[in-house]
């Protein structure tokens, strides 16, 4: 889970900084502001259509959204499943 919060913190403001410094090289006669807010306007892109993506998943496998949380399950063993699918 750690991983996966670390690796969207270097992802999305890698992501902006390459855009911008994209769209500085590409298009010189915009300033600043117009290519920051481009920039910003594609990371939400980018991470709307991510979290619509990982939604999709999680619905297509459950069979009942609301009761497929599981029984007596706890904030513990939900990390520990967690962090076992991850490896």
């Amino acid at each position: 889970m750690l991983l996966t919060l670390a690796s969207g913190s270097l992802f999305f403001p890698g992501l902006f900084a390459l855009c911008t410094w994209g769209l500085r090289r590409a298009r010189p006669a915009w300033s600043d502001s117009d290519c920051v807010m481009i920039s910003t306007r594609l990371v939400s892109s980018v991470q709307a259509v991510l979290a619509t993506g990982s939604g999709i998943v999680i619905i297509r496998s459950c069979s009942d959204v609301i009761t497929d949380r599981g029984s007596g399950e706890t904030w513990g063993t939900s990390l520990s499943a967690a962090s076992s699918w991850q490896n």
